[in-house]
């Protein structure tokens, strides 16, 4: 029987251990993610009823419009289908594998980081999914402005793999922006990333913001930048509240002995 490895109390880890430690947290994720691509496949008309529905309001806002869905070739079902499946996979397994990405960080920091880490796993979960339901919310009102483009007389007849390769990277993108508040405030929690610097910082940042926003929608109209780039600077500043809120609290509880210059006498 194979020896567990010790722990290096100093939390060191060789460039082997890190790629073991990968490799079982991938593994970790994938059956996570297997699992629920298992429930994906099971609910598939209902989750397909879903994400079709933002199209199939605006086919019936407009029939005068020739605009339909379309499976172009005989294998094309059994891929939508396998690939919601996944897609409904990683949202239900998403507290799994976003643990586990933040696992593979912890070995890299001390005890006490570690111990103000945990503070905010509890936030990701909730923010990924805000990120997903807003994207769902305004997903009509972006398939309204970019269908518009289409010439009258026109037919706009889609691939359903387009389609659903839109919508399903339209909500994971929007979900994992969301992360952004969570690992500026774990980095100033743990002392890397002061909230004076975030503040200084903000002009870029927001600018950093929209064009981040640019690349990532898969849009390339402004209207879905927007729709991306003005929550996450909303984000931005409170996770900057939040930071000074934090390093207040730091200031609060520390010595006042521990603020005196080196060429002060301190009260010891």
């Amino acid at each position: 029987m194979a020896l567990r490895r010790a722990r290096n109390p100093e939390g060191r880890m060789t460039l082997g251990d890190h790629l073991r430690e990968l490799r079982r947290r991938f593994l970790i994720s994938a059956v996570a993610t297997l699992v629920g691509a298992v429930f994906g496949w099971i609910y598939y008309p209902q989750v397909y009823g879903r994400l079709a529905a933002p199209f199939n309001d605006y086919k019936a806002a407009h029939p005068h419009s020739v605009i339909s869905l379309n499976f172009g070739n005989a294998t094309a079902a059994f891929s939508q289908q396998l690939s919601i499946a996944i897609f409904v996979g990683i949202i239900a397994s998403s507290p799994v594998w976003l643990y586990q990405v933040w696992a593979f960080i912890v070995p890299g920091l001390t005890k006490k980081e570690r111990n103000i880490s945990l503070a905010f796993i509890g936030a990701i979960f909730p923010l990924f999914l805000a990120g997903c339901g807003l994207a769902y919310y305004v997903l009509p009102a972006v398939l309204a402005v970019l269908y518009g483009f289409t010439p009258a007389g026109a037919s706009n007849i889609q691939q359903v793999a387009d389609y659903f390769s839109f919508v399903t990277r339209f909500i994971l993108v929007f979900g994992a922006a969301f992360l952004l508040p969570v690992f500026l405030v774990a980095l100033n929690a743990i002392g890397i990333l002061p909230a004076s610097a975030m503040l200084k910082a903000w002009r870029p940042a927001v600018f950093g913001i929209f064009v981040l926003s640019a690349v990532a929608t898969p849009t390339p109209d402004a209207f879905t930048m927007f729709l991306m780039a003005v929550p996450l600077t909303v984000l931005y500043f409170l996770a900057i509240l939040v930071s000074k809120l934090i390093e207040r609290r730091k200031r609060k509880s520390r010595p006042d002995w521990v603020d005196v210059s080196d060429d002060e006498a301190s009260a010891l």
